[in-house]
């Protein structure tokens, strides 16, 4: 997704998550620089509830979160689905 190398069109953007840079190639820096604002405000909320300051520590229990938003997401949207086709 972010490093398409193969990808013609691919464009050279520079995201911020939680202080880092991070130089990356995609097909829409809009919506790449959309998700990498979200990730870092995401993981600025998860800091400030923990009690560590590890930056790994953050980023995983952060991508915990959001995976479980997800697992959550695409179970209901399966339970639509479902419904949907018993009709």
């Amino acid at each position: 997704m972010a490093e398409e190398k193969n990808s013609p069109s691919a464009q050279r953007v520079v995201v911020d998550i939680y202080g880092t840079s991070y130089p990356l190639k995609t097909d829409n820096p809009q919506h790449m620089k959309q998700l990498a604002a979200a990730l870092d405000k995401r993981m600025k909320v998860m800091s400030r509830g923990v009690r560590t300051f590890d930056e790994r520590k953050i980023a995983v229990l952060t991508a915990l979160e959001i995976a479980e938003e997800y697992y959550k997401l695409k179970k209901d949207y399966d339970e639509l689905v479902n419904l949907l086709d018993e009709k």
